[in-house]
């Protein structure tokens, strides 16, 4: 009896010593997760060319379907965090730089706790600019640039008392897209006998009453559906992803499309030749089964208020190759590959609870179910055309094929291994 009266009484001075002095490592503080979103239009006005296809040499003819921005920022109190789906192709190192460096010096987010991914849309306007692009090119890719910002800020203000949870679906509608063309070698097309994740990842954030405020969709596939003979700006399939599944919540949410790892993984429907076609076949119908799968998902996540804040970015150098021609490899296999100036990677981890993002390359397949596989987290979703990293990654028995992936990588064999231990190693560091 005496030896549980002095051990309640020794608690109970340690607890009121903790309150006096004010000592921050007497216990740890829960970190009730806060979340605010916002939604921005990101189609350009003018007519600018379009992007993902070198053949198309014409500016976009028409909309078919507005682009948009969809934002999500976390706090836990302490740290503050940011991501970003933009119905584009992709980011450059310097987009990356400006947004994230504004954003930070606004709102407080730090660089490494941003995700500035774009959905990779074939859809969608050229926005990577140079000093060969023309006035409205720049034009609008200065005012995408400031729209993400300003959208961010407003999600910042809009922060508010959250919950976050996850859970998994399939969806079969994409395919391994390296088909064996018959004479021995890879060419674009479909081949259901190679590796393809038909995961989907649903993140769920809900208001404190428990609504949702935001479902966030990772699915591994390449924005391709409608083929390089569409002239109208489109958001493809996740753009009719996100209308499916933002209708189904009476638009009071936002459900921002992040691509898992799609290197060399399509779309089942595209690209199609006939426009008319790719969308009453194509774009919206695997927008509606994406998005049926995602809203039965949605219902049976239960989310978690307390969830920790925490962020890790490494940039990498890795062995880069020149680009490669056919002709020289269907001569030389491997030994036509010339080294070229070393590539730059910036790797991502992202951790909200106990939910992990990474943002990696645009790497293969069979390498993000890697990274998953070998993560210690259930929920580990790999992001695709994330932080500016948007070099092919083939695995390195890719390689010894060939296929287009492989002609135009930037990367020496040996990328895949080296991308794989130090995502792992930054998860790990969790």
């Amino acid at each position: 009896m005496k030896r549980k009266l002095l051990t309640f009484f020794a608690g109970t001075l340690f607890l009121f010593g903790c309150i006096l002095f004010g000592l921050t490592d007497c216990a740890s503080p829960q970190k009730n997760l806060s979340a605010g979103t916002s939604k921005v239009k990101i189609t350009p006005t003018t007519p600018i060319p379009m992007s993902g296809y070198s053949s198309r040499t014409k500016p976009f003819q028409g909309i078919h379907d507005d682009l948009f921005a969809r934002i999500i920022v976390f706090s836990d109190g302490e740290n503050k965090a940011a991501i970003i789906a933009a119905d584009i192709i992709g980011f450059s190192e310097d987009q990356w730089e400006d947004i994230t460096k504004s954003v930070g010096e606004k709102t407080g987010i730090n660089q490494e706790y941003i995700l500035l991914c774009a959905t990779h849309t074939h859809g969608g306007p050229n926005n990577r600019v140079n000093e060969k692009s023309s006035k409205a090119a720049i034009d609008y890719a200065n005012e995408l640039k400031q729209k993400i910002i300003d959208a961010v800020i407003e999600a910042d203000k809009n922060l508010k008392p959250a919950s976050i949870g996850a859970g998994k679906g399939e969806c079969l509608m994409n395919i391994n897209r390296r088909a064996v063309n018959g004479r021995g070698g890879i060419r674009l097309g479909r081949n259901p006998y190679d590796p393809c994740d038909h995961e989907v990842g649903v993140i769920r954030i809900d208001n404190e009453d428990k609504t949702p405020m935001a479902i966030l969709i990772n699915w591994p596939s390449h924005a391709t559906t409608m083929g390089s003979r569409n002239y109208l700006i489109s958001g493809d399939w996740p753009g009719s992803a996100a209308r499916f599944i933002e209708k189904q919540f009476d638009n009071e949410i936002i459900a921002p499309i992040t691509a898992g790892s799609c290197g060399n993984i399509n779309p089942i429907y595209g690209p199609v030749s006939d426009f008319t076609m790719s969308y009453s076949f194509g774009v919206d119908a695997i927008g509606a089964i994406l998005g049926e799968e995602v809203v039965k998902v949605v219902k049976n996540i239960r989310t978690n208020s307390s969830a920790p804040i925490s962020a890790i970015q490494r940039v990498i150098t890795v062995p880069g190759k020149e680009r490669t021609s056919d002709k020289d490899f269907n001569k030389l296999g491997t030994k036509a590959f010339k080294p070229g100036p070393d590539a730059i990677l910036r790797l991502s981890v992202l951790k909200i609870g106990d939910i992990v993002f990474t943002g990696v390359a645009q790497e293969f397949n069979e390498i993000g179910t890697q990274i998953k596989n070998a993560s210690p987290y259930k929920y580990t979703f790999v992001v695709d055309h994330c932080n500016a990293s948007s070099n092919y990654v083939p695995t390195d028995e890719a390689y010894e094929l060939g296929g287009y992936e492989v002609m135009v990588t930037r990367l020496m064999p040996g990328a895949e291994k080296i991308i794989i231990k130090n995502v792992i190693d930054m998860i790990n560091e969790f």
